[in-house]
């Protein structure tokens, strides 16, 4: 059987759809295949790399891709846009089963001294590995009732 195909969606592919496919891919690579885009791609973020590897998650292997080479080739149960500017400005395509919105402050937006975008990005990655695991016993939980 097919496992599950998820997106996660945001502007730049830079940092917060980069940590949540991380993230999904360490808890559940087993149950899922795990993709992330952007509207408008940018490099990996240095510090979303290094936050996340603080975690003893690497992400190697991934990098930043426009949303466009999975439209129209690509079917996905759930796509998750990670924030607002993708939620509103990402179409509909054809293949997309359920949307979710889970909004995330961008981290790379953050102005300050060098200390303090290492928390801001700690904390965002924090909160988006929350939500992984609060969507998988969500998953599960409904899974459990229905089979």
């Amino acid at each position: 059987m097919d496992k599950p195909k998820v997106l996660f969606l945001c502007t730049g592919n830079s940092a917060r759809s980069q940590m949540a496919e991380a993230f999904l891919r360490e808890y559940a690579s087993d149950r899922f295949e795990v993709f992330s885009a952007g509207l408008e791609p940018k490099d990996i973020h240095p510090l979303a790399i290094q936050v996340m590897k603080e975690k003893g998650i690497s992400m190697e292997g991934q990098y930043s891709k426009p949303l466009s080479i999975f439209m129209g080739k690509a079917n996905f149960d759930w796509l998750i846009t990670v924030c607002d500017n993708a939620d509103k400005k990402c179409p509909f395509f054809p293949g997309m089963g359920s949307r979710l919105h889970w909004p995330f402050e961008d981290p790379a937006k953050f102005v300050g001294p060098e200390q303090e975008k290492l928390e801001k990005f700690r904390s965002i990655r924090d909160a988006i590995e929350i939500k992984i695991k609060e969507w998988l016993d969500e998953f599960d939980l409904l899974h459990s009732v229905f089979d």
